[in-house]
Order: structure tokens, then sequence, then C-alpha cells
């Protein structure tokens, strides 16, 4: 019997709070989770569900007043929440990268698209202009890019909203990284460059062996996308597993309400349901379940605050009522 891949990532039970005058916001709480090589992760929910901050929580840029309070963030065995700002610094853009959803948060709105990817090259690898400028016209053509010479000539503004992100994409793989987090990057895009976005991302993580977050609100992009699939709500991570597995038969009120108010998903033809109520204020979070307010079925037992248990092999999931339907409350 072979022996298993190490992981790339392991998040274990991470705590990152947010330190306000108001009071104590724990915007991640309790997050666990491991991603192999060449394997992508959906981390979905709504806004405020702590899903951004766990990608900025790994990528080291979480800014006052928030802070890591608690838990691990092994990278290839490396707690990174125990390194120098100088050793993350070396792994940042390097073996880790970070696509964000306005890829001008990456792109230098005054410099040409070479003279930023030739800078990017060189500041982690030893090598001249040309063999920079090389790298990344290769880069270029491995995103789907056409004529690869003519877009690293371009300014930014001069390239459409779609290209600008393939660009920004094509730099987070200049390195050929470990690990990848993408922050919503196709949210503002028509669908068919998303979905060739999609399938080229895919095709890379695959091809290089590159573990890849992908974060969205949006259930139906990682249908097609993921591996595995992480639903978070109110900070913790709600149900988790292999993403076939969670669409077709999700266990937590949440997800399967996720699912029922999504037409792509929606695969039973019943009619679209919303989920009523608001997410709770992580300022005030109740006692027991964070979801109890908002579904049907909450009793008692929903009082105290359920913990993390595991169904059926590699499913997990966080609520004392698993697959019970249905999964919010009527509204009238």
């Amino acid at each position: 019997m072979s022996a298993a891949v190490p992981a790339t990532l392991e998040v274990r039970h991470l705590r990152t709070h947010f330190f306000t005058r108001a009071g104590v916001l724990p915007a991640v709480d309790d997050v666990s989770f491991s991603l192999a090589p060449g394997r992508i992760l959906g981390l979905v929910g709504e806004s405020g569900s702590g899903k951004s901050v766990t990608g900025f929580s790994i990528m080291g840029l979480v800014d006052a007043p928030g802070r890591i309070a608690g838990g691990e963030i092994l990278f290839r065995g490396r707690d990174l929440t125990k390194l120098s700002p100088a050793e993350l610094r070396h792994l940042q853009g390097n073996r880790i990268a970070m696509i964000f959803q306005d890829p001008m948060m990456t792109l230098n709105p005054v410099l040409r698209v070479d003279a930023q990817m030739i800078e990017t090259v060189r500041a982690h690898q030893n090598v001249s202009r040309a063999q920079a400028r090389e790298l990344a016209r290769d880069t270029l053509g491995l995103m789907g890019i056409p004529s690869p010479d003519e877009r690293l000539r371009a300014y930014p503004h001069q390239l459409s909203g779609g290209m600008r992100q393939r660009v920004a994409i094509a730099i987070a793989m200049l390195h050929r990284p470990d690990l990848i987090i993408a922050d919503e990057p196709t949210t503002a895009l028509d669908v068919t460059i998303q979905a060739q976005i999609l399938s080229e991302v895919q095709k890379l993580a695959r091809q290089h062996g590159t573990a890849l977050i992908w974060i969205t609100h949006d259930l139906s992009v990682v249908a097609g996308l993921a591996d595995d699939l992480a639903v978070m709500y109110a900070g913790r991570i709600v149900e988790q597993g292999r993403v076939d597995d969670v669409l077709d038969a999700p266990l937590h009120p949440y997800t399967l309400g996720l699912i029922g108010s999504l037409p792509s998903l929606n695969r039973r033809g019943q009619r679209l349901r919303q989920i009523p109520g608001m997410t709770p204020n992580l300022l005030t979070m109740p006692e027991g379940c964070a979801f109890a307010a908002r579904c049907a079925q909450a009793s008692p037992a929903c009082r105290v605050r359920p913990e993390i248990t595991e169904p059926a092999p590699g499913r997990l999931v966080r609520c004392f009522h698993p697959g019970a339907a249905p999964a919010v409350k009527e509204t009238v």
C-alpha cells in the first residue's frame, strides 16, 4: 500500500479575532481543514461568514485590529503563525500566492505588464531580465492569453476586465507555487469568461500539483471546479466533504438552504427558497447554534453549540439534526 501524500496545507483550530472598541469579533472561530497537492477546495458562504478572513489569515495579511488568536497554519509542515516577517515574505508570492477579486489589487496601473511580471520573477529568482521575460510570456500563454508578447507591452487599463484577471492569475502562477488562495476572482466577469478561467485554473492546478483554495459565495461556481467543499457560516465551518457528496446530499440545513436558493443547483425542480433572516452579529453571538434562529429544525438541543461530527467517512457537519428537512423556516 502506497504512503499517503503529505498535505500541502493543514489548518488546525484557527481563530482570527478583531479587537474593536465595541468588543471582540470572532471572524474565524475554530476552523480546521487540510489540502493535498493538486486538489481544489471550495470555501463558500454568505458575506461575513469568515471565508475571506480565513484566506487572509493563511497569507499573513490580517491587519490590526485583527490578529490570529489561536490555532496552527501548517504549510508543508511549517507553522506560518510562528514565522518571522522576513520568513513569511519569502513565501508570499513565491510558494504561496493569492488572487484577489479586483485584479487592480495585484496590478500597478502605471507600469506595463512586462515590468510587473519581470519584477515579480526577479524578486524570488536569480535570473536575467530576458529569462524573466520569457517565463512571463510562457505563463501568459498557459493562461490562454492570445498574443502574449503584445499583452506584455500593454498597461493594465488597455486590457479588458477578463484579460486583467487572467494576467493577475498568471502572476500568481509565475513561480509554480505550492498553494494559491483565490478570493472570488471571477465574480465580476461574465459567465463565458468565468467558465474559461475556471477551466484553465483547474487544469494548471492538476498539471503542477498546486493546492488551490477557491473562496466564493456561489456554490454553482465550485460545483464543477472543486474536489472538496467547506461551507462556512458565522466564522465556523458547518459542513465539509467531497463536493459531489455535499451538493447531492447536504447534511447541514444551511447548505440545503443555499442549494435551494440557486436555480442551477436546485436539481429537484422545486420552488426556489430564500433563507429568512440575517447572519448573526459576531459581537453578540448566540450561546448555541448560530443558525438556529433561521432553521426549521431548531430544537432545545440547539441551545448548546454543536461540535463537528463525522456521520459518514469524509463527511463533517456541525449540526444536531444532520440531513433533516426542511432546511429553513417558512416566511409569510
